[in-house]
């Protein structure tokens, strides 16, 4: 019973892994209604339309960030979606996100976008990082299940 699973288990994608830093914008399709979610987000998040931004996730994935302190340290945080959504200030400066290069993944009702990005607040580039979003298509809609990044201070692009 076991010898079969492992089996299973060791078997390798027959899909070469994406190569760090040699995403590419998708070009047509699925690619690009995948992505189309990450951005429609980002944008929803910007316009800090918070009911509309909560239309983007499955009710039982999270939000993960892997945040570099400028000491080296890292801290680790995990939110529902509800206290992701939370901390979207309700006015002030301007923030936005934007990926850099994103490379996506699909595999029948599953897929994944891993890119990196740059975030900024009214311009001026607040951090950076990588980001990992999990989507499941239901009903012919992509959601979005987990999101998990990094978050850093140095080595940012400009915006």
């Amino acid at each position: 019973m076991i010898a079969p699973l492992l089996a299973l288990l060791l078997q390798v994608t027959p899909v070469a892994p994406i190569v760090k830093g040699t995403g590419l914008p998708p070009s047509t399709g699925e690619e690009q209604a995948v992505l189309a979610v990450a951005t429609n987000l980002f944008e929803t998040l910007s316009a800090r339309d918070k009911a509309k931004a909560l239309t983007f996730f499955r009710p039982d994935g999270a939000a993960q960030a892997v945040v570099e302190n400028p000491d080296g340290s890292r801290s680790y945080r995990h939110m529902t979606w509800a206290q992701f959504i939370g901390g979207i200030p309700d006015s002030g400066p301007r923030f936005v996100e934007r990926l850099t290069g994103p490379a996506v993944e699909i595999d029948g009702d599953i897929a994944m976008i891993w890119s990196d990005y740059v975030a900024t607040i009214d311009g001026k580039v607040a951090h950076c990082g990588v980001n990992h979003f999990d989507l499941i298509r239901e009903g012919g809609q992509w959601k979005i299940l987990n999101i998990t990044w990094t978050q850093r201070t140095t080595g940012c692009a400009a915006a």
